[in-house]
């Protein structure tokens, strides 16, 4: 079911204040309004980045959807903001200077490396050494074809780029709607 425009303003408010409050040694906030009504579980990613350069700054994300929306989105954004193993970690001081972004994600259905739509599908590749999960956005922004689409998911999961290929490997994909304060 697609967010509407006020629930994606409230949800991106939501991550925002969530970062703020933990920053700053407060609870985290209550959703009100018009997320009080979203009880549906549903997975999402909370990317941060950079205000004017876009540079990645973090991101996180929970999957399979064991919540609902909001509450993940206030989880994801803070983990985003202080667990990505990539960064060190947000300070209260930066903040002003991040735009949040949200993904929330549609249901994932097994797919085939052909099916793999570059610009529609975020893609999860699972084997039992490794999983990796892309979402839609990133072949767009790395110029990728559907080949380095699947080669970036084998990479993310700590696996040879041709992995895709083996049998014992599960490719699943899936859409999302993605918006952000900018």
């Amino acid at each position: 079911m697609p967010v509407d425009p006020a629930a994606r303003i409230a949800l991106l408010d939501l991550a925002r204040e969530s970062v703020r409050r933990r920053l700053g040694g407060e609870s985290p906030p209550i959703p009100e309004g018009v997320l009080q009504d979203m009880a549906e579980p549903r997975s999402a990613f909370v990317t941060l980045r950079a205000r004017g350069s876009g540079t990645l700054r973090g991101c996180r994300g929970e999957v399979p959807a064991r919540r609902p929306l909001p509450e993940c989105v206030r989880r994801v954004a803070v983990s985003a903001a202080l667990d990505d193993p990539r960064f060190t970690p947000v300070t209260l001081e930066e903040l002003p200077g991040l735009v949040f972004e949200i993904s929330a994600l549609e249901p994932m259905r097994e797919a085939r490396p052909e099916d793999v739509r570059v610009g529609v599908h975020g893609l999860l590749l699972s084997s039992p050494r490794g999983t990796g999960l892309l979402l839609p956005q990133v072949p767009i922004e790395q110029g990728w074809d559907r080949s380095e689409f699947l080669e970036g998911a084998c990479s993310k999961a700590g696996l040879p780029l041709s992995s895709w290929l083996d049998p014992d490997v599960t490719l699943s994909v899936f859409e999302a709607e993605v918006w952000s304060e900018e």
